[in-house]
């Protein structure tokens, strides 16, 4: 009978698989598409724990069949990821000005970066303290508190035991080994390794004409290589969250989430608290702020779903470039340098939260000025090289409490409401680097004004 359910079970979600194929076929928009994806997952994921339960044997031996499509999906955003960092950051150098503006804008990128991330760090902060966050109220599971085993032993060798020692692990000794993502700082690394290559192209560039000419023909032949399987890869994105969220709310305890909703809720004010932040930078800048929003909508609801910083890079660049009016080389580096530097909601909010959540239960007074600027300090100097496709908040997380020595165990208490928190803390994520791109395009006086205000300019993510 078992079987016969699991094949059930199975053939259901094959059916909402053909309903967004037909969807597809039809031609119906790419966020409606992933719209009905995500509500199809959740409805599907109710119906299977009503009818069999959380502990289900049914449930546990269907899931694994659910993973080749959902799981299936984010291992192809993670192929993707590496390749379209290198080639990203390579391709803005070849489409940079070469001048002043150069320095100035990768400055002014990075400071934003930097800076919304320590600014999320205090708003997390505030967040925590309003609701009177404390990790000792919580009470833990037997999955939490496995997984919180498991956080613990995965620090070792992820936290450095000093900042120098920190910084250091940041540069590619083995350039070839971090392309396969193989550290925690690997990201960061290939960024590196990619910028130094930029900077040899723009002295040949200077020097030989010619040779930088080939040279550029050749990226921008690869960079479409890529593009094109970005686009293949992006296309399954409603098949890949409605697996994603059937499993996610078929085997997530309601119970705990319940227990956790406070948290779950202080997180939601202060991402939206930050995104906020988001839209006073880009009306400082003399923008339209209600502009922004509508033409980065599609691409955050993308981030929001797909919960992968990295896998919404392609459409990162997209939009800035063909609906908000930032120069190829500006967005190439904001959105690319946005995936590993500064992510406000994973590397910002997310470890800040954690930390006065946990100072308590070690006996630390979490309102001590001197402990909280400690935390937005530690939060800033962490931000670098964090993961831009799953865990990368987990990461974060680990190295901000192990720098302010608080047990990284109890981190594990939030895994029944990971999921659902991750897609805001994405989509802020992906917000924070494009918003980077408008402000330093703006600051330098490179943003074509004409398209940012153009209600109709650009393609849609829906044209995928």
């Amino acid at each position: 009978m078992t079987i016969l359910q699991v094949i059930l079970n199975v053939a259901v979600l094959l059916v909402f698989v053909g309903i967004l194929y037909t969807m597809n076929k039809k031609h119906v928009k790419f966020s409606n598409r992933v719209f009905a994806g995500l509500g199809f997952g959740i409805a599907l994921g109710l119906a299977l724990q009503l009818i069999y339960g959380i502990d289900s044997e049914v449930l546990a031996e269907s899931m694994p069949w659910y993973n080749i499509i959902g799981t299936g999906y984010v291992k192809l955003l993670q192929m993707i990821a590496m390749p379209l960092v290198f080639i990203s950051i390579l391709i803005a150098f070849t489409k940079m000005t070469i001048g002043k503006n150069f320095g100035k804008m990768a400055a002014l990128i990075l400071a934003i970066l930097i800076g919304t991330t320590a600014i999320s760090a205090a708003v997390g902060i505030f967040s925590a303290t309003v609701f009177d966050l404390d990790a000792t109220e919580i009470m833990q599971g037997d999955a939490e508190a496995a997984r919180g085993e498991y956080i613990e032993e995965k620090t070792t060798g992820l936290a450095a035991p000093n900042l120098p020692t920190q910084i250091i692990e940041l540069f590619p000794a083995n350039p070839f080994l971090d392309l396969t993502g193989a550290r925690s700082t690997s990201t960061i690394a290939v960024v590196i390794f990619a910028a130094f290559l930029g900077f040899s192209y723009l002295r040949i560039a200077r020097k030989d004409e010619t040779t930088a000419a080939t040279i550029k023909k050749g990226l921008d032949a690869i960079y479409a290589l890529i593009m094109g399987v970005v686009t293949i890869v992006l296309r399954l994105t409603p098949y890949g969250i409605l697996a994603i969220m059937a499993r996610t709310v078929a085997t997530s305890d309601f119970g705990a989430i319940y227990n956790l909703g406070k948290f779950v809720l202080a997180s939601y004010v202060a991402l939206i608290i930050v995104f906020a932040i988001h839209l006073l930078i880009i009306t400082l800048s003399g923008l339209n702020p209600i502009t922004y929003v509508k033409k980065a909508a599609e691409t955050l609801l993308f981030a929001f779903t797909s919960r992968s910083s990295a896998g919404t890079l392609p459409l990162n660049i997209k939009t800035q470039t063909g609906r908000l009016g930032v120069p190829d080389g500006i967005a190439n580096f904001s959105a690319s340098f946005g995936i590993s530097i500064g992510q406000n909601g994973c590397a910002g909010v997310y470890p800040a939260m954690l930390a006065i959540m946990i100072a308590p239960t070690v006996g630390i007074n979490p309102l001590d000025p001197v402990f909280i600027i400690t935390v937005i300090a530690v939060v800033a100097i962490s931000s670098f090289g964090v993961a831009g496709v799953g865990g990368g908040a987990t990461f974060a997380a680990i190295l901000v409490l192990s720098a302010l020595d608080l047990p990284v165990a109890l981190a594990g208490i939030l895994i029944s409401v990971e999921p659902l928190i991750d897609m805001g803390r994405t989509a802020l994520n992906v917000s924070g680097s494009m918003t980077a791109g408008v402000a330093t395009a703006r600051v330098t006086k490179e943003l074509d004004t004409k398209v940012y205000n153009n209600q109709s300019a650009g393609a849609h993510v829906s044209d995928l």
